[in-house]
């Protein structure tokens, strides 16, 4: 059990580089529900990360497919898109924040207080899209 001085400690970015286990479940409201089991890797980029996550996404109903995803982290947790869009900033403490992407809206959930595994659980809502996404992060031993 961590204590409650280690759950509330700001994350710095150097505290995500490396390779993570990551399991996460796809609830949507409409539609088969999904998960995806793979890894992530934080890696030196400049002054940031670089972030790819390669793995396996399972849909019901459907093959399993390879799934990845890259973004870029800046040293204040701000999290850009692959082409240099602003996604969203990560709050240090943990915490929720938001992205905007016409016309879907993106809350998301950063939960740290098990640090080195954290959660990050997505509430997606627009006219086309609508699901919860939580991915549990491990560090790979």
């Amino acid at each position: 059990m961590q204590s409650e001085q280690t759950s509330r400690t700001p994350r710095v970015l150097a505290d995500f580089e490396g390779r993570w286990k990551i399991t996460r479940s796809i609830v949507p409201k409409r539609g088969p529900n999904g998960r995806f089991e793979g890894l992530g890797l934080w890696s030196a980029d400049g002054d940031g990360l670089a972030y790819r996550e390669t793995g396996t996404l399972f849909l019901d109903g459907a093959p399993p497919m390879q799934a990845e995803r890259r973004y870029r982290w800046a040293p204040d947790l701000s999290v850009y898109f692959d082409d240099g869009r602003f996604f969203h900033r990560v709050p240090a403490a943990g915490g929720r924040t938001q992205h905007w992407c016409d016309p879907d809206t993106y809350t998301v959930e950063y939960e740290f207080a098990d640090w080195p595994t954290f959660s990050v659980t997505w509430q997606v809502q627009g006219p086309r899209k609508s699901y919860e996404m939580t991915s549990l992060y491990t560090p790979e031993a």
